[in-house]
């Protein structure tokens, strides 16, 4: 699981996310261990970002996605790893669907946003 998630923050990174969260629900949640948070400034980079994690997840040995849900319209995009799933989201999808506030007792470790 912890290449997954490195592969994931990586990705999301190179294509210039903002404010990248990992939540560690496993605590919380028998069938999932953790998301992965992350923003793209508009549709393009939303779905930029989600195919530059699904490369790398993937070149990480890792696999590819169980399900990827909204690619179609980039305003969100989760990719579903089974134990991990990564969400990216355009800023008023994020604020919409507050995954932060939904899991807020999950331990977070967050990334600087990049500007």
């Amino acid at each position: 699981m912890e290449n997954l998630l490195e592969a994931a923050v990586t990705a999301a990174e190179e294509k210039l996310s903002l404010d990248t969260v990992v939540l560690d629900v496993s605590d919380l949640n028998e069938s999932l261990d953790a998301y992965v948070v992350c923003v793209g400034r508009n549709d393009r980079q939303v779905r930029s970002i989600a195919d530059e994690v699904e490369r790398l997840v993937e070149l990480a040995g890792c696999g590819k996605p169980l399900r990827v849900e909204g690619m179609s319209g980039g305003e969100w995009v989760a990719l579903d790893y089974g134990d991990v799933i990564v969400h990216v989201f355009d800023e008023l999808a994020r604020d919409y669907y507050d995954l932060e506030h939904l899991w807020s007792t999950a331990p977070a470790t967050r990334r600087e946003a990049q500007r």
